[in-house]
């Protein structure tokens, strides 16, 4: 063996490194371009001693490693590695589900190399403490359900009251989608992402199986590969820029909240609220209930202007109008005036529902683009699948499709919400939100979403074709990274109130760049 690289995994969340992604077709080019111009085995040496050093960072004091091999390279990988923490004088094992005499050539060479190195591979004592298990059972090309031996290990795996890191993948979890491929599937502490970052460990059930995740490029340079997708960066709020002295509040851009029928006013004022924080320098809120009260008594600075969509043309052009939170089937009144006359929209909820289920109004939506009135629709999965003409568990099943084939069909950007929230455009390689846990999921959450998206849009250059995208992309980041930050300081917390979550994101706003520690 070669002496093990110095360079260390690069620890990829809490999501303050914006981040190339690359799917299983992608990923599979550029190890083939790898493997091509490296001597035979080097790039699997590589890959287990990438595993056995991240194996002693974070589990140093492990009295016993069990590393599962499947019948693939990713077991070859899993042989290395546990070849290296023996010579580095760990006490591990190693079980081979497969057959040994018919494992790749790569894999076959590490087997040989670990029974050489005095490598225990047989199966694992139920009396062997294990500390930290080592998941190299299914790599990339994993497709279909485990099954018959590999399943079982899965199954050994998730009883195991141990530690696990993951080689590549958490086995059973798809790399492109980030879906379950069926029956168990390997719940990580780590993951070591090998070569490239795939997309489906940060979306869908990706970050409830990876854990923490970590990339290894293993030497190999992958900065001009084109990406399936990309990570959020912390710097995407480099895009608001210092406020001048000589600033007035019509610097920042006029927003309009259309919203809030009866019984659901609350959402309409917690998208105001949300924009006031985010910067936008007067907001209006156009209530589409016409008993409500006259004002918001928790931010006076908030006016209402009721039927402003109907009467006041002129406000329409010139604001950013967030449409539909708490609109109920009102909203769809609201509706052909908004997407006629509004040069920057954006469409949230019960507006989405409407144009899901009226065809004129698709129409409508479908022309802004040829008139240059730029659009932002932001659904959460069944919102999707009611634009899509499917269900919840069709777009679930490939997040990425589902956002890229909703922007191209409207010509919009689309903010597909959820674990690993997608943006995609008409054109170009979509972005994940890598930001967020499960506090946000309650009731007003999105709400507040759409107010900081409006307020940014609000306040960025008008002649920016890019100014939809960057403000999804930077509230979304945010919004996450605000939970992120009280799960850090309280992590025992059970909920992030809505009327709570805009400080929060105002606070995490003016840290800026600074990385949340854990």
């Amino acid at each position: 063996m070669t002496a093990p690289r110095p360079a260390s995994p690069l620890r990829i969340l809490p999501g303050d490194a914006a981040c190339a992604l690359h799917d299983v077709a992608a990923s599979r080019a550029l190890e083939a371009a790898a493997l091509a111009r490296h001597a035979p085995h080097a790039l699997m040496q590589r890959a287990g001693q990438a595993v056995a050093r991240l194996a002693l960072a974070v589990a140093p004091h492990a009295r016993h490693v069990w590393v599962a091999c499947g019948p693939g390279n990713n077991g070859g990988d899993g042989l290395v590695a546990a070849t290296w923490l023996l010579r580095a004088g760990r006490s591990v094992s190693a079980t081979l589900f497969g057959d040994a005499q018919r494992l790749p050539d790569d894999a076959r060479h590490a087997w040989h190399e670990a029974l050489q190195a005095g490598l225990s591979i047989a199966p694992l004592s139920d009396e062997t403490p294990v500390d930290l298990a080592i998941d190299a059972l299914l790599g990339l090309g994993a497709a279909r359900p485990p099954q018959g031996a590999i399943a079982g290990a899965i199954a050994r795996l998730r009883a195991l009251q141990a530690d696990i890191l993951a080689v590549d993948l958490p086995s059973g979890l798809s790399a492109d989608t980030g879906q379950r491929l069926g029956g168990d599937t390997v719940v990580a502490t780590h993951t070591l992402s090998l070569l490239t970052l795939k997309p489906g460990l940060f979306t869908a059930a990706g970050r409830d199986h990876a854990g923490q995740i970590w990339l290894d490029t293993l030497g190999v340079d992958v900065t001009g590969a084109e990406a399936t997708a990309r990570l959020t960066g912390a710097d995407v709020l480099d895009g608001l820029a210092p406020r001048a002295h000589a600033s007035h509040k019509g610097s920042f851009g006029d927003l309009l909240v259309v919203g809030g029928a009866a019984g659901m006013t609350g959402a309409a004022w917690l998208a105001g609220r949300a924009a006031l924080a985010a910067g936008a320098g007067r907001v209006f809120v156009s209530l589409l209930d016409a008993q409500a009260p006259s004002g918001d008594p928790l931010r006076p600075e908030l006016m209402l202007r009721r039927d402003a969509w109907r009467h006041d043309p002129a406000r329409l052009a010139r604001s950013t109008v967030v449409c539909g939170c708490g609109g109920g089937s009102a909203v769809r009144d609201a509706l052909p005036t908004v997407l006629s006359r509004s040069a920057r929209l954006l469409l949230d909820a019960d507006a989405l529902n409407a144009l899901a289920a009226d065809e004129a109004l698709r129409t409508l939506l479908d022309a802004r683009a040829g008139r240059g009135q730029a659009t932002v629709l932001t659904p959460h999965p069944l919102e999707a699948a009611r634009l899509l003409g499917c269900d919840a568990a069709q777009v679930q099943a490939d997040r990425l499709r589902a956002a890229r084939e909703l922007a191209a069909r409207h010509r919009c950007v689309v903010l597909l919400k959820g674990s690993g929230s997608i943006i995609a455009g008409p054109a170009g390689a979509p972005t994940l939100n890598p930001t967020g846990n499960g506090l946000l999921a309650g009731g007003g959450s999105g709400d507040v979403l759409a107010g900081w998206i409006g307020a940014f849009w609000a306040q960025a250059d008008t002649s920016d074709p890019q100014a939809a995208r960057w403000a999804t992309e930077a509230a979304a980041w945010l919004h996450g990274r605000a939970a992120d930050r009280l799960l850090a300081r309280a992590p025992g917390s059970l909920a992030l109130p809505a009327g709570d979550l805009s400080e929060q994101m105002r606070e995490t706003a003016a840290l800026r760049r600074t990385p949340l520690r854990r």
